[in-house]
């Protein structure tokens, strides 16, 4: 596959996983209320992707244990940034949740910078400021401080942090094959769910037989689909693109999600909030345009 029809399948594939985890908040807050609270309900759901993905990374166990060390922990540490946005769900507002974890350009410029030693051009420094303008905007849309106020803000904060930190792993390291990765990412998400899901509140108590079922049917479903097939479409994208295209792509979650919250749930954004998202998808915007206009040779 030549590189330019690899990365416009790449970019396909990024946005329609961006669209479809824009209704992830639904089975979130289903097993919620099927009495899986906090982060017990993720925990179910990358239990049954990491089960149904055994089989293939016991096909594929050469490949992992051939692959790229780094590479590895990057993709498991995906899966953990994906754990902590999944929760925030439960916690907070669907449309605040995505808009924090989607700060990703600003991390991923920062990252680049400092970190991986590319040059900033003045577009990016630009999405810097309006990136953390419409954060302020948004946390400090009640005349609090402009600082993450519930558990779930702070999670789609710093989820998106580590999303950052993973991609930028996964494009210099990531050799797997996408249902090897995907298997790497659900091991990673249920380590980080075994840790995080405690820390939150107690084990839930006996369900009866018929929530339970419920229950385990909703986390298979999830798993299969959101945690499966979609991630492993991601897995073999993401390396394909700069680790802020992919935050750019999967800003399809934004709109859909704030969508379907806005119509499904009753939860809708504020004035002020509403200029803050205005300003964080901006910023996606200003991040990517660069590489657009100024660097048409760059790999993209």
């Amino acid at each position: 596959m030549d590189r330019a029809h690899s990365t416009g399948l790449a970019t396909s594939i990024v946005i329609g996983t961006g669209a479809l985890w824009g209704f992830y908040w639904l089975p979130v807050r289903r097993l919620e209320d099927l009495s899986l609270p906090g982060a017990w309900g993720t925990l179910a759901i990358v239990t049954a992707a990491l089960v149904l993905l055994t089989p293939f990374a016991i096909k594929g166990r050469r490949r992992l244990q051939k692959a790229h060390p780094l590479g590895v922990a990057s993709i498991a540490l995906g899966g953990v940034a994906f754990v902590l946005y999944s929760t925030g769900f439960v916690y907070g507002r669907v449309a605040i949740i995505i808009l924090l974890f989607f700060l990703t350009p600003v991390w991923s410029t920062l990252i680049g910078r400092f970190i991986m030693g590319w040059p900033t051009p003045p577009l990016r420094i630009a999405a810097i400021a309006v990136g953390l303008a419409g954060l302020g905007l948004m946390l400090g849309a009640g005349g609090e401080f402009p600082l993450p106020q519930h558990t779930g803000e702070w999670l789609a904060l710093l989820s998106g942090i580590l999303w950052s930190i993973a991609t930028t792993g996964m494009r210099h390291k990531a050799d797997l094959e996408p249902l090897d990765a995907s298997f790497v990412f659900a091991a990673g998400a249920c380590i980080g769910a075994i840790v995080l899901a405690p820390v939150l509140g107690p084990v839930p108590a006996a369900m009866p037989v018929a929530t339970a079922l419920t229950a385990a049917g909703w986390a298979i479903a999830t798993g299969a689909l959101w945690w499966g097939a979609s991630m492993a479409g991601l897995m073999w994208a993401a390396p394909r693109l700069e680790p802020a295209r992919v935050g750019i792509l999967l800003m399809a979650e934004v709109l859909i999600g704030t969508a379907s919250a806005a119509v499904l749930a009753g939860e809708k954004l504020g004035p002020l909030e509403l200029i803050g998202g205005v300003l964080v998808l901006s910023a996606g915007v200003l991040e990517v345009w660069p590489q657009r206009r100024n660097a048409p040779s760059q790999v993209s």
